[in-house]
């Protein structure tokens, strides 16, 4: 009789707190949604959207306001995505938008002022964007410095050098000739056409470019050991390092991600334009950052989404375009752009601490007396 109940009591209060640590654990479909780092981003981009629609009406529902919206959030995207691979691998790179000017540079000077064919002036200046953002991971790595001060002189190194070889060569601060290069057609169907026409209006490659890197940079991140070595390295390095992550490889290999889509960047913005402009990019790192944060990535890494990052530039594109058709004042823009950015890091920190609070198991331990109680309710009906 002693045995049984002694067997009663232990299955019983296993049963109690197997079954109270299971329902507890368990996160319902909303809290799931909530705790997605690009949720408020598919938030704010719906608010956004519908804002700019009451204010700005048929305009901002027509093909051409959506053609408008799109092509400027793209260029955005065309570089803040790897922005926020690199932000979520723990790292900042301030020379992301000097980047543009710079590879556009490259290969506008060697196609016109060293007559090669323009495929080959892009694939050198390619060449360039590797090997410059090599140079920033090899010294934020090298250094031990942060990233921050390091990728800043590299900006400024970088603007000064493109404004000084420019007005040796040319004697501006722009290229031009691009048109008659070999190539160039090619490279803007490439580059700078429209991929498809709807009501007349024309919507540019760059979009499906842009559209492009965010599937990619989703896959790597979430599928892929790449991914998982980003996120570790972001989190803590030296753990990762220890647990066999190749953390250095990884944030070299983050930093010439950024300067391989600043490239692209760079092409999309040549070819449009037919001409290089060396300050084209300058400013536009913050912006990059600013679309990270929005969509969800952490300043201290670890976190972040890249289809988040990419909803982040489409608040940044309908933002700067809607202004004007809603016929507000332009310099309402930079107010509402900090009012957003303030909103959207108070709201992703409130989220995680309220996911990290409904997602741990709270096991309550149940009363001795209960279980004896039950344990002994149980071998009498058995008896």
């Amino acid at each position: 009789m002693t045995t049984t109940s002694s067997a009663a009591s232990t299955a019983t209060a296993a049963d109690v707190v197997s079954t109270t640590d299971e329902r507890l654990a368990r996160l319902s479909a909303r809290q799931r949604l909530l705790v997605r780092p690009e949720f408020g981003a598919l938030a704010g981009a719906f608010v956004v959207w519908l804002l700019f629609a009451w204010q700005a009406g048929s305009v901002w529902l027509s093909w051409q306001g959506t053609a408008t919206y799109l092509d400027r959030s793209a260029g955005y995207g065309l570089t803040a995505v790897a922005v926020a691979l690199l932000m979520i691998g723990g790292e900042f790179d301030l020379s992301a938008g000097v980047m543009t000017g710079t590879t556009g540079m490259f290969a506008a000077l060697f196609a016109v002022h060293s007559g090669l064919n323009l495929w080959l002036a892009m694939a050198l200046s390619l060449l360039i964007a590797l090997f410059l953002g090599f140079l920033n991971g090899v010294m934020v790595i090298r250094s031990g410095l942060p990233s921050f001060i390091v990728t800043l002189g590299t900006f400024f190194a970088l603007r000064g050098f493109n404004l000084w070889l420019t007005q040796q060569v040319t004697d501006k601060t722009q290229v031009t000739g691009i048109v008659d290069t070999g190539g160039h057609d090619i490279a803007r169907k490439v580059f700078a056409s429209n991929f498809v026409t709807i009501g007349g209006v024309g919507f540019r490659v760059s979009i499906l470019w842009f559209a492009g890197m965010v599937a990619v940079g989703a896959w790597v991140l979430m599928r892929t050991r790449v991914g998982n070595w980003i996120f570790a390295v972001g989190g803590n390095r030296d753990a990762a390092r220890m647990s066999g992550v190749p953390a250095n490889a990884t944030k070299i290999g983050l930093f010439m991600t950024v300067a391989v889509c600043g490239w692209v960047h760079g092409m999309v913005v040549l070819l449009q334009t037919n001409r290089s402009n060396v300050i084209e990019g300058v400013g536009q790192e913050f912006f990059f950052i600013i679309a990270a944060v929005l969509g969800g990535c952490l300043l201290t890494g670890g976190f972040g989404s890249i289809v988040g990052a990419g909803l982040g530039c489409l608040i940044l594109g309908m933002t700067q375009q809607g202004i004007p058709l809603a016929g507000w004042n332009n310099n309402l823009y930079f107010l509402f752009l900090g009012v957003i950015l303030l909103l959207a890091a108070f709201a992703n920190e409130w989220i995680r601490r309220w996911a990290r609070t409904a997602s741990r198991p709270t096991v309550d331990v149940p009363d001795t007396a209960e279980v004896a109680h039950a344990a002994a309710t149980r071998t009498t009906t058995d008896d």
